[in-house]
């Protein structure tokens, strides 16, 4: 196929030889099958700005760094030059995560180079030698479900020990190898101890891995994984040979007296609200309904 304008320069590079054929369009990102000598690999393309469907929420890049005063005034004020710099920041979150991963062990698809906008990188394929599908392409036995989750949340451990949250995990992001699942798509992944919704992040990551796996195995929707190796890594002893039990009693606390209140007043209101509909359903019908405002 003709070559995609974005790609040329690798092949001017020598970095790329031929692209194949188109292997999938994303919300933030078109990707293709390339091949490099002898190998296929795949080449994926970021979408610019104003054409993806990915808000690059402030929660995500909370703590990460920039480069200088200079840049970060930049991307504050939104100017053309700063909106570029955040641009090429969350680019480059993925390649940074993605060598950071791999060298600590996570089941990542190997990252091979990055050149203007474009990351070459590994092409997952499954036993057969065909592109590997995702895990919501499959359905699975009760025992692959719960090794499978359970490799997931070794993984999931790794990635926390390398100081990384994924923050988007879910079943359309991982793909199934035939060594089991591989973890893609990492641009919008967290510095575990520099972001402040960390914990909320990999909670949601965690539980989306259990609801996935638990409509195969019922029991894994149950497990507390999320809080036990937080509670670890808070304490510095976690590790990526830590035994997790699933399991997790949450610390005894006093009562927070304001949410308390705040439960209690929500909870009054949708009382009157449910009082005003009855009373509405009790006037005669061929009286006009009040407004909205005095209901």
């Amino acid at each position: 196929m003709k070559t995609p304008k974005r790609i040329e320069p690798l092949v001017e590079d020598g970095l790329v030889d031929e692209v194949i054929r188109p292997l999938m369009s994303g919300k933030e990102a078109a990707v293709y099958v390339v091949r490099c000598g002898a190998e296929l690999r795949c080449a994926k393309v970021y979408k610019e700005a104003n054409k993806r469907g990915f808000r690059q929420a402030a929660e995500y890049q909370e703590g990460r760094k920039v480069r200088n005063s200079r840049d970060a005034r930049a991307m504050a004020k939104g100017s053309k030059y700063g909106r570029k710099g955040q641009e090429d920041a969350w680019q480059n979150a993925e390649v940074a995560a993605l060598f950071r991963l791999a060298n600590a062990g996570v089941r990542v698809p190997k990252p091979y180079d990055f050149l203007e906008g474009v990351l070459l990188m590994e092409l997952v394929t499954d036993g057969e030698g065909n592109v590997a599908p995702r895990l919501n392409d499959v359905d699975l036995l009760p025992e692959d479900a719960r090794e499978f989750h359970a490799f997931m949340i070794d993984e999931i451990v790794k990635m926390l020990c390398a100081g990384l949250v994924h923050g988007d995990l879910s079943e359309f992001n991982v793909l199934l190898g035939p060594d089991g699942p591989v973890i893609i798509d990492l641009p919008q992944a967290v510095d575990a101890a520099g972001n402040n919704h960390a914990f909320k992040m990999l909670e949601r990551d965690v539980g989306n891995m259990a609801a996935y796996f638990g409509q195969f195995a019922p029991e894994l929707k149950f497990s507390k994984y999320a809080k036990e190796m937080w509670a670890l890594y808070e304490d510095g002893k976690l590790t990526p040979d830590s035994v997790l039990t699933g399991e997790f009693d949450d610390p005894e606390e006093s009562a927070d007296v304001d949410a308390v209140m705040r439960e209690i007043k929500a909870a009054l209101a949708e009382e009157a609200r449910r009082q005003a509909l009855l009373n509405a359903d009790d006037e005669p019908k061929d009286q006009e309904p009040p407004p909205p405002w005095e209901r």
